[in-house]
């Protein structure tokens, strides 16, 4: 992987001497304010595509008895369990009952993120919007989350550093407004944390999904019970999403919590946190990545305590 670092009075200016000399895929490192305006530190070998997260160890089949105690152990709902462990192989399982689709995020695409407070639904957008940028793409991104203090600030902050426009868009109809302008770029829309079991929070958003025409993405966190993520994706599903993203997925001990929000809600497991990095902490899940995961005992995460 060859590094170069490029300084210009801007982050734009920046990251387009950085394609121009190492390729419009250029993998942005890191960026830092310094005299001149703007260091960017870039690689010449990016992950464009979201990298499929790597399977922790082999599957080993769903036969096995360690097979339902280790979904046990992850909190698994037993129905679904017991539909998982039954298979040949937990992976082939998982695609069974499961659905493990990309984000839709083509030409003039708009995605609506939405999720509980906490989620990590702003980061996710951020990772989105870097990723795409990677890609040589401008991402169109409005920020609509009106409600927490901060909100807007967190993500102008990321938007500044790609060189993108950030729209603020607290209403609805400011939203919609903001979409009326069209583009043939996708479109990300970060929304204000709900209350999954609040109807009238539920309308609102799925009203604001069929004005936009918008597909809709759930972001949870990996580590949350799993019965309450199931039970918050199956209010969520009715806002009319049909993908779901788990955060902090590699620092969590119990990730149960992601296949039973997507069984339940009838959601395509679409990506996980994989770090806390902007261009490399989101990765696409896949079947047998969930699977190994699943099959990593919690106990086998511990960390260690000193002698």
């Amino acid at each position: 992987m060859r590094i170069r670092v490029f300084r210009a009075r801007t982050a734009a200016a920046a990251m387009a001497a950085a394609r121009a000399e190492l390729g419009a895929e250029a993998l942005i490192l890191g960026t830092r304010r310094v005299a001149e305006g703007i260091e960017l530190t870039a690689a010449a070998e990016p992950e464009v595509e979201p990298a499929p997260v790597a399977p922790l160890q082999p599957v080993r089949p769903a036969g096995d008895p360690a097979v339902a105690a280790a979904l046990a152990a992850h909190g698994v709902p037993e129905r679904l369990r017991a539909a998982l462990a039954s298979g040949p192989d937990l992976a082939a399982a998982l695609s069974t009952h499961l659905r493990f689709e990309k984000l839709p995020l083509g030409r003039g695409s708009t995605l609506l993120v939405v999720g509980p407070p906490g989620s990590g639904k702003t980061l996710t957008v951020a990772k989105l919007a870097t990723r795409l940028r990677l890609a040589g793409r401008t991402p169109r991104v409005i920020a609509a989350d009106g409600r927490r203090t901060g909100a807007v600030e967190q993500l102008a902050a990321f938007t500044r550093l790609l060189g993108l426009d950030l729209i603020a868009a607290p209403h609805p109809a400011t939203v919609l407004r903001a979409l009326a302008v069209r583009t043939d770029e996708p479109t990300l829309i970060d929304t204000a944390g709900i209350d999954p079991f609040d109807p009238a929070e539920r309308e609102e958003i799925a009203a604001l999904a069929a004005a936009s025409g918008a597909a809709v993405a759930v972001v949870l966190a990996a580590g949350m019970d799993a019965a309450e993520a199931a039970e918050a994706a199956e209010a969520l599903a009715e806002t009319g999403a049909r993908h779901v993203v788990a955060t902090r997925f590699d620092i969590a001990r119990r990730v149960g919590a992601l296949p039973a929000a997507a069984h339940a809600g009838g959601l395509a497991v679409a990506e996980a946190g994989t770090g806390p990095g902007a261009a490399d902490g989101l990765g696409a899940m896949t079947a047998e990545a969930l699977a190994a995961r699943l099959m990593a005992a919690p106990a086998s995460r511990q960390t260690r305590a000193a002698a």
